[in-house]
């Protein structure tokens, strides 16, 4: 049996293996550990939970263990597809490098750029980063990757499938060509092989698993259910994830539930309080501090059940979950794989379930031939639902015809009386309309007497403007009488002076 002292690590950092208490590498680390401290590309495959993450953490600190990393220049870059699979990866790094002198940075969303920035000036030699705020710090002269000597993408598939493959050529390209790149996922798409091609040189694959393959330990249940009508699909979903949780009394120590979209993570989080249970929530659309704040609480078991969009379903080191609650089927099939792998981690069971509706049913089959085999179906629980719309009654349909007849016997008499009152005076009709049609014209502001006021200065004007003009032609006693005004003006002073 291989032992982690077997694969050539820095005795500081099997030093701190030993404290965590790992003993035996798992298939994975035992396969690409010797390849990456011989400094060969790697191609990573295995199914999640596996320990992928000590696969490139263990080699890259027994590398970087000798040397010092220049301000602005990080000598190792590893790149996450979610800031806390990359707050994760963080941890690792402080875990396994607590005996040895190596400085790291985290660069995530949501976190001031003035404190990444003080860590990036004082140099380091482990970068972790999301792809975004990796370019942003570049973008602003802050960084420089001439420096990088192993480059790690971790969930490569996920990268890709996030629309990160423009950043990724870009950052790969902003490194230097004699890096040592290392690629680890669960699952490893065709499309990805191209990127595989330009940027690992001669890789060295290593695939412990067939890809999408699910553990072993994880007990999976699919229950299909149909609900009266489709205005109580999501009331009759809710109830019945309730009553499965419920069901699974003891067993279930804690749990995390996935949902396609982000409102109805928020929407299942709010009815499973209301119904009394510790519950949580986590999405992109969150503040980063208060995501970190749940994620830390789950962990700790002060929050039972965490409902979570996809941004929880790739890399999360969780050991203690037991549970793990489809909410939504997931439209992709490899999704499906990494939400599960949630549970059953490091050897222990788990319990899958996963809730679908009529409409859900076309995204079984790809999972399904994804995994390579069925589902186990199971009964749906017995739920009681209250329709709260109010139902016809029998009568409802006769008074509503009653109703329309008075209406319209109420509105006959007023057009009879009408037609009878056009027939007597048709002329006292015809005025008001010849009265209304005739439009007068309209008065200026201050004229409603007529005459020849002062337009647009009222029936008063300034004592100011009617004074005498001199000019220096004149003669003193020459004067020029302004008398534009009306003689019989309201005020007197239009009067000239002599």
């Amino acid at each position: 049996m291989i032992k982690f002292t077997d694969l050539g690590l820095n005795p500081k950092v099997l030093k701190a293996v030993n404290e965590v208490g790992y003993e035996t590498p798992t298939p994975i680390q035992a396969a690409a550990i010797p390849h990456a401290m011989n400094g060969r590309d790697v191609l990573g495959i295995a199914q999640t939970g596996t320990g992928k993450t000590a696969s490139f953490t263990l080699p890259m600190i027994s590398k970087l263990a000798r040397g010092r990393a220049r301000a602005r220049m990080p000598r190792s870059l590893v790149l996450a597809p979610t800031r806390e699979l990359a707050a994760q990866v963080a941890e690792n790094f402080e875990l396994y490098a607590k005996h040895c002198k190596l400085d790291m940075a985290l660069l995530i969303g949501g976190v001031s750029f003035k404190d990444q920035d003080r860590l990036i000036d004082r140099g380091v030699d482990v970068l972790i980063a999301t792809p975004g705020r990796l370019l942003d710090h570049f973008e602003r002269g802050k960084l420089l990757l001439t420096g990088i000597e192993i480059m790690v993408v971790d969930e490569a598939d996920r990268m890709l499938d996030m629309g990160f493959i423009p950043d990724i050529e870009r950052i790969f390209k902003l490194t230097p060509f004699t890096r040592q790149t290392l690629f680890f996922s669960a699952t490893m798409a065709p499309e990805i092989t191209r990127i595989t091609q330009e940027f690992l040189q001669n890789p060295e694959r290593v695939e412990v698993a067939r890809q999408a393959t699910t553990s072993e330990n994880i007990e999976q249940k699919l229950c299909a259910f149909k609900a009266p009508n489709r205005s109580m699909e999501a009331k009759m979903k809710r109830t019945v994830l309730r009553k499965i949780i419920d069901d699974e009394g003891e067993k279930l120590t804690n749990g995390i539930i996935f949902c396609n979209r982000k409102v109805d993570v928020d929407i299942v989080m709010k009815s499973l309080k209301k119904h009394g249970h510790s519950v949580g929530a986590i999405h992109g659309d969150l503040d980063q501090r208060y995501r970190m704040e749940v994620l830390s609480g789950f962990k700790n078991n002060d929050i039972k059940l965490l409902v979570a969009s996809d941004v929880a379903a790739r890399g999360l080191d969780i050991p203690n979950v037991s549970h793990v609650f489809n909410y939504d089927v997931p439209i992709h099939s490899e999704d499906y794989v990494h939400r599960i792998g949630r549970t059953g981690r490091a050897g222990r069971n788990g319990w899958a379930f996963m809730l679908c509706m009529p409409h859900e049913e076309k995204h079984i089959d790809k999972i399904e031939d994804l995994v390579k085999h069925p589902i186990p179906r199971m009964d749906a629980p017995e739920v009681e639902l209250k329709d709260r719309r109010r139902k016809p009654k029998k009568d409802d349909h006769a008074k509503s015809e009653e109703t329309k007849s008075k209406k319209s016997h109420s509105k006959k008499p007023k057009k009879e009386a009408k037609a009878v009152e056009q027939e007597v005076a048709p002329q006292a009709e015809e005025k008001p309309k010849q009265q209304k049609s005739a439009k007068k014209p309209r008065q200026p502001r201050g004229n409603k007497g007529g005459g020849n006021r002062v337009v647009g200065m009222g029936d008063h004007v300034p004592a100011f403007i009617m004074r005498n003009i001199r000019t220096g032609e004149m003669q003193s006693d020459d004067a020029v009488e302004i008398t534009d005004a009306e003689p019989n003006s309201e005020n007197n002073d239009n009067e000239t002076a002599a």
